[in-house]
């Protein structure tokens, strides 16, 4: 008798796993190996490369640690020269804008928060100060001018600033300032008294807490950016930090501040809108790798793949034949 096999019209059947070759593996002894490599290479990590832990900027603290700023940035406010004054929407109409080639995005995206510098950062909290006989007439003062008159008095002192040795208010020679420096002096009192904060925190939205008028006020000023360069974090800089007490920050976010370290972004007007840009389009590129052409293939073509999942030999692979009498 001859055994042969029988022709099969199906695939042979998946071969036993039993059949494969097999090796002994300690898993406990894996993973506690992994463990501690992992745990050492973290701690290693952390004190070579990680951010410092700074505590939160608060206007108070502002205020503390740099009264003469403060004075200069409120001023800088009534006279319409600030950054948050002149930026243009979502803020105002001041400013241009940045555009994308012929897209004019913040254009089109419009005045969605209404800031009047002057009004919402400086005015509004003073007015809410109550029995204040000095400063309710420097306010009637103020708001009785025309507004050329009042940005004469603003400039002009902030000028008178800008000439002494570090701000300082109390060097400034006298001049025709109105009421501004009672206004400027009276607002860093209550900065420094903890009592701005909540003045311009909102809290008649859904969330908690808005601290859009805060941050707007901060960046305003000379002192939050030389925090920021102090840490490397200037828009110059390569530093970059994103942390909430003592929580690890963002590290995806190394990809747009590095674009800003580079021509043309380093150089342009309008880099926000040019990063914007490149990173939606290296979104799209990587969410539609599987329908480029070429691109889709590289996975294949690298191999890599090989590596993890290795094909069994054949005579493993086909599993034992069935022999079968033919007699």
């Amino acid at each position: 008798m001859t055994a042969i096999r029988k022709p099969s019209s199906r695939r042979d059947r998946t071969p036993d796993s039993h059949l494969f070759p097999t090796r002994p593996y300690d898993l406990v002894k894996e993973f506690v190996v992994a463990l501690v490599v992992m745990g050492a290479l973290t701690v290693l990590l952390a004190a070579v490369f990680s951010s410092p832990d700074r505590k939160a900027l608060t206007l108070t603290s502002w205020a503390q640690a740099a009264p003469a700023d403060v004075v200069a940035t409120a001023t800088a406010e009534l006279a319409g020269t600030s950054t948050s004054a002149s930026y243009g929407a979502p803020y105002n109409h001041a400013g241009p804008g940045q555009d994308l080639g012929p897209l004019a995005l913040q254009r089109w995206a419009g005045v969605r928060i209404p800031i009047d510098s002057a009004r919402d950062l400086v005015l509004s909290p003073l007015q809410s100060i109550r029995n204040d006989p000095a400063l309710t007439a420097a306010l009637k003062t103020w708001t009785g001018a025309s507004s050329e008159q009042q940005t004469r008095w603003a400039s002009a002192y902030a000028d008178a600033l800008a000439a002494v040795r570090d701000g300082n208010p109390a060097e400034v020679k006298p001049g025709s300032y109105g009421p501004v420096p009672a206004l400027a002096g009276r607002f860093l009192t209550v900065a420094a008294g903890g009592g701005l904060e909540g003045l311009l925190t909102s809290s008649n939205t859904f969330y908690a807490s808005n601290e859009t008028k805060p941050l707007l006020l901060l960046a305003d000023g000379a002192y939050l950016q030389d925090q920021a360069r102090a840490d490397h974090l200037g828009g110059d800089q390569w530093g970059m930090m994103n942390e909430t007490g003592n929580y690890p920050g963002q590290p995806w976010m190394w990809l747009y501040t590095f674009w800003y370290q580079i021509k043309p972004f380093s150089t342009s007007g309008n880099a926000d809108a040019l990063v914007w840009g490149l990173m939606a389009a290296l979104t799209l590129a990587f969410i539609f790798v599987p329908y480029i052409p070429g691109l889709r293939a590289l996975p294949r073509h690298l191999g890599v793949h090989r590596l993890i999942w290795r094909a069994p030999s054949t005579s493993r692979a086909a599993g034992p034949r069935v022999a079968q009498d033919s007699s």
